[in-house]
Parts: C-alpha cells; sequence; structure tokens
C-alpha cells in the first residue's frame, strides 16, 4: 500500500502541541468559580455560569466526544481489514504462528519488565510512607473471569456480533482465520484480496482526514478534563503521581530504546521521532483502541514495518500490551501497602510480578482491565481492595501517560518482529517521511 498521511500538515505535531496547551489554560480558567464574597451582580453570577456550562458540557463535551467517538469507528474495520490483508498474503502458514509467538512473549517480557522496574523503584522511594489518607473508602472490583473461559471467549460464535461489541481478540481471530481461507481460495481469494487492499486504502484515507482534525479534538478533551481536574488530589497523592511518572518515563526511554537497539539494531532516536504524532494521540486519548489506527499508520508507513506484520502485532498490542497499567500497578502496590502499613515480604513481590505479567493476556479485552488486573494484584497479596479508591483522583492523568507507553511499546515490538521476518524496510524506516 503506497497511501501516506504526508499531505496532511506537517506541522501537525506542533498544532497538537498548542492545542493541548490551550485545552489545558481554558481548563483551568473554567474550573475557577465565582465567589459570594465578590462585588458582582446575580445576573453576571448566572451568565458566568451558564457560559460554562454550555462551553465545558455542550461545545467541549460534543467536539471531545465526536473525535474519540470517531477514532473508534475505525478500529474495527481497521483491524479487520488490515488482517484480512497481512494474513492472506503470507501464503506460510507457520509464519503466522512464528508472528503470535514472537509478538506475545515479546509483550510478556517487556511487562515484566515494566513491572519489576516499578517494583524497584517505588521500594526505594517508599511514596506511601508518611502518606496521611483516609483509608475507610470504598472500591466495588468486578471478578476476572477464568483463563480457560478467555481462551474459549477469543473464538466468536458470531463475527457481526463480536464487531459491534468491539470485542478485539474475537476479530483478530476471525480476520485471521478468514484471510488464511481467502490464500487456500485460490482465484477467488485472489479477487477479493484486491477489493480487501483497495479497502484498506479508503480506511487509512479516512485515518488521514481525522489526523488533519485532531487538533480541534485534542484541544476539547483537553480542555473539559482540565475544567474538572483535581489539582489538590494531584498534590496530596504527589509522591506516589511522580512517582508512577518516572518509572514510566523510564521504562519508555531506557527498556525501548535498549530493545530496539539489541534486538532490531534501530536507531531509537529516529524511532521516536516518528512516534511523535501518535504519541501525542495516545496521551489526549488516553486509549490504546482508539489511538490504534494512527499507530498502525505509523509502524507501516513511517517505521516501515509490513502490513503483514503490523497488521497483527499493533492491534494483539493494544489488546494484551499492559506495560503502561503493569508500572501503575507495581507502585500501586507498595504504596498501598506502606499507607495501611501492611509488610509485603520477597515471595509477595514476585506473586505481583508474576500474576501483573500473566493476567495481562488472562485479562485482555475485558472493560476496566486496568482496575481488575490491580484488584487481582491486591487480592494475591493480601492488600485491601478498598485502598484503590485512594488513587483513583489522579488515575485519569496517569492513565493517558500510560496509554503513550503501552503505544510505544506496541510499535517497539512492532519494529523487532518485522525485523526478524525480514519484514522491515531500512529506507523507510530510516527516511524523513
Amino acid at each position: 500500500m503506497e497511501l501516506t498521511l504526508q499531505n496532511t500538515n506537517k506541522n501537525l505535531t506542533f498544532q497538537i502541541l498548542i492545542a493541548m496547551i490551550a485545552g489545558v489554560l481554558v481548563g483551568r480558567l473554567l474550573s475557577f468559580g465565582v465567589s459570594e464574597n465578590e462585588d458582582i451582580t446575580i445576573n453576571l453570577i448566572i451568565f458566568t455560569l451558564s457560559l460554562k456550562d454550555f462551553l465545558v458540557e455542550g461545545l467541549f463535551n460534543i467536539g471531545g466526544e465526536i473525535f474519540i467517538t470517531s477514532l473508534k469507528m475505525l478500529v474495527v474495520p481497521l483491524v479487520f481489514v488490515s488482517l484480512v490483508c497481512g494474513t492472506c498474503s503470507l501464503n506460510d502458514s507457520a509464519k503466522i504462528g512464528r508472528l503470535g509467538i514472537k509478538s506475545i512473549v515479546l509483550y510478556l517480557i517487556t511487562t515484566a519488565i515494566a513491572i519489576t522496574l516499578a517494583l524497584t523503584i517505588a521500594i526505594f522511594v517508599s511514596p506511601g510512607e508518611g502518606t496521611s489518607l483516609p483509608t475507610d473508602a470504598n472500591f466495588a472490583s468486578k471478578t476476572a473471569p477464568g483463563f480457560a473461559d478467555v481462551i474459549i471467549g477469543m473464538f466468536p460464535p458470531n463475527p457481526i456480533d463480536a464487531m459491534a461489541k468491539g470485542n478485539m481478540l474475537q476479530i483478530i481471530v476471525f480476520s485471521i482465520l478468514f484471510g488464511i481461507a481467502m490464500a487456500l481460495a485460490g482465484k477467488p481469494g485472489q479477487r477479493l484480496a484486491s477489493v480487501f487492499n483497495d479497502l484498506n486504502d479508503v480506511v487509512m484515507k479516512m485515518v488521514g482526514i481525522l489526523m488533519s482534525l485532531a487538533p480541534y479534538g485534542v484541544f476539547c478533551l483537553m480542555a473539559k478534563l482540565f475544567t474538572y481536574i483535581e489539582l489538590s488530589e494531584v498534590l496530596k497523592l504527589g509522591k506516589y503521581f511522580f512517582t508512577v511518572l518516572i518509572v514510566l518515563f523510564a521504562h519508555a526511554l531506557i527498556t525501548y530504546p535498549l530493545i530496539l537497539k539489541l534486538l532490531a539494531r534501530l536507531n531509537p532516536i529516529i524511532f521516536f521521532k516518528k512516534m511523535k504524532d501518535t504519541l501525542m494521540f495516545a496521551f489526549s486519548t488516553a486509549s490504546s483502541n482508539a489511538t490504534m489506527p494512527i499507530t498502525l499508520n505509523t509502524v507501516t508507513q513511517k517505521l516501515g514495518a509490513g502490513n503483514s506484520v503490523a497488521s497483527f502485532t499493533v492491534p494483539l498490542g493494544a489488546t494484551i500490551n499492559m506495560d503502561g497499567t503493569a508500572i501503575m500497578q507495581g507502585v500501586a502496590t507498595v504504596f498501598i501497602a506502606q499507607v495501611y502499613g501492611i509488610d509485603l515480604a520477597f515471595s509477595d513481590y514476585v506473586a505481583v510480578l508474576l500474576t501483573a505479567t500473566l493476567a495481562s493476556v488472562g485479562t485482555a479485552g475485558v472493560p476496566g482491565v486496568g482496575l481488575i488486573l490491580l484488584a487481582m494484584v491486591f487480592q494475591q497479596v493480601g492488600l485491601p481492595v478498598e485502598g484503590i479508591a485512594l488513587i483513583l483522583g489522579v488515575d485519569r492523568l496517569l492513565d493517558m501517560t500510560r496509554t503513550a507507553v503501552n503505544v510505544t511499546g506496541d510499535a517497539t515490538v512492532s519494529c523487532v518482529v518485522a525485523r526478524s521476518e525480514k519484514a522491515l524496510d531500512e529506507e523507510v524506516f530510516k527516511s524523513n517521511n
């Protein structure tokens, strides 16, 4: 597929950055209420509150939701069409197995590294020591499905229903089976493949249109978020908040570059330069699934990974890659244990590492997976699940950064797997596109 997004504004990164900053500033301005002690008429107070409600719950809410919904709208057709195109072009069914094994192993390894790094730094920093927080907060945890149920649930009884509900694992399995069947069908499959390749170009064109509108959507999202966000919560949980941020940045800027350099012999600086637009999208949307169309386009068009590989690794990563969430779980475990005065043994930390790493695949595609995983980790080591409520106040801001880290991991693994399969174009990777 030769289609690229070079026709979109070359200053997109700058525009998104300006939109984010403007959104934060507008949101903070709107967050300040009108004091009753001010010498101001009642009519002006009503007008000010009405204007705030019109902007935040009206204009900004509508603009942000339309932007996010439009991105999500493309996820199912993009994953289905792209995976079918990639699978039917492989010709070697054994290659699909290799891609699956390599991808899952790499995602599990990066998740294990992420939570190990989180536990190590959190134990050293001790974010919960000296923190005085109410420990009577309530949190209702959901029960994670059994591993066997998840494996069985990967196979869709109704693929149309799976697409309607956005069940990524079921869509991935059906798309792969459909692509294999097309490859084995001979001429009918070849004719259908040309149709899917054309559909792929059309879907990517839609991605380009949405990218050109991104600054407006990002502004609306940031303005609404920072109108309601309680900065006092960030200050109260400052040590926990910044510990998670430090580990997230360390994982993104140390672990991933080392993997790229050692396993794929690729320049991490070039990698991050080409990922900047995608990371902006991931941060502002706080959703790996919503960012998936942008991630796939970046991995194939800018980083040079073959569509046959990227169409498999990117959707899989958006579903099971939990590096950012694993980091939050590691720091949160240490933090809550210290707040409640519970001493964890070395074996408890090992249990956290294994539970979070393996459960990231076992609970893939489950709604609210981050909190479900955290509840599972807490139950595993005997921590009160209610403690999750203590950190929910700052979780939205951290979730934005976690998503950017997860997306970076998806692209990193895609490049490594593509390089191992000789499906990465180094000229595209090193180019200035």
